[in-house]
């Protein structure tokens, strides 16, 4: 399956982004898709469903041309083995492609399960019996931690892995890519502007929203603290992307090229930012065209990450 390089998530669309806005956000699908972006991806949970039928009603007509990547488990209990019965997961699935309008599913992802649940190994069981039922065309996995990648790595029709990656979360690269890119499987990476941290727009006096993540799951109140602000705390994150500002010259704006430097990785398949509308979409797919980074720029990158970013990480990685 060949995808757009950038694509796009749609977790903002659906909700816990503050509010949303469904006419502005179906004028982002439709501007994406008329550049060209043949991917998005999505989960049963974000807005409960909301975002899956936006999707599907964006795509009409468009089911061979662009594909959709849909993730469960979150609707459940992640630590309870029966989320992952050939029920519960066939309940999902076609609640998700109800709300698709589609027939079958072209990526179909666990969403964040604990490890002993990828060791157990059963749920791939599960949904081999759903490929060959022809309800998905292929199956993966978005996970948390490197280690939890490798252990996906040992079930063979496991074809993409999502992670959390960029400029401030930089270990996936080190082992997991390469070993994914040897046995052929895709990487699809989340979170690329860390939240937004990575736009240099914010402020230590920066406020959210009462109903948006990066309120409510600052700290991992309600989630894997990973998924917000790539784990570090807020004050720190500010505090370390007002020294990045220097990635944009030549590159636009700072969000460009964080998700530049991430399509500067021949082992990540696509890089899926978030959107709410219009603009959105058409600022993240300038990072395609802008100049990439250099061998010295990057080694300048890597060296940040280890000693200024790493040692404050939190959530597992």
């Amino acid at each position: 399956m060949n995808v757009s390089e950038l694509s796009f998530g749609t977790w903002a669309i659906g909700g816990a982004w503050g509010a949303t806005n469904d006419t502005e956000a179906l004028k982002g699908l439709e501007a994406a898709m008329d550049a060209g972006v043949n991917f998005f991806d999505t989960a049963d949970v974000y807005g409960d469903g909301h975002s899956e039928e936006l999707i599907g009603k964006a795509t009409k007509g468009k089911e061979e041309e662009v594909h959709v990547a849909s993730k469960f488990a979150r609707g459940g209990d992640i630590n309870d083995p029966n989320t992952y019965s050939k029920e519960s997961v066939t309940a999902y699935l076609d609640a998700t492609l109800k709300h698709l309008g589609r027939e079958r599913l072209d990526l179909y992802q666990i969403h964040c399960p604990p490890i002993d649940i990828l060791k157990d190994g059963s749920v791939f069981q599960v949904l081999d019996d759903l490929q060959k039922e022809g309800k998905i065309r292929h199956y993966g996995v978005s996970v948390e931690t490197v280690e939890e990648g490798l252990e996906c790595l040992r079930y063979p029709n496991v074809k993409a892995l999502q992670v959390i990656y960029n400029i401030f979360r930089q270990k996936p690269a080190e082992r997991l890519f390469p070993q994914a890119k040897k046995q052929g499987v895709g990487i699809l990476t989340r979170v690329p502007l860390a939240s937004g941290l990575l736009t240099g727009k914010y402020t230590q006096e920066t406020t959210f929203a009462e109903d948006d993540h990066r309120n409510f799951n600052r700290d991992g109140e309600a989630f894997n603290v990973g998924e917000t602000f790539a784990g570090l705390t807020f004050q720190k994150g500010v505090e370390l992307s007002s020294s990045l500002q220097w990635i944009k010259e030549e590159r636009g704006t700072m969000a460009q090229a964080a998700l530049r430097w991430i399509l500067d990785n021949d082992d990540v398949t696509c890089v899926i930012p978030g959107f709410r509308n219009e603009k959105q979409v058409s600022d993240s797919l300038e990072a395609v065209s802008v100049p990439s980074f250099s061998r010295e720029e990057q080694e300048k990158l890597t060296k940040f990450y280890l000693e200024d970013v790493e040692p404050s990480i939190r959530g597992g990685y």
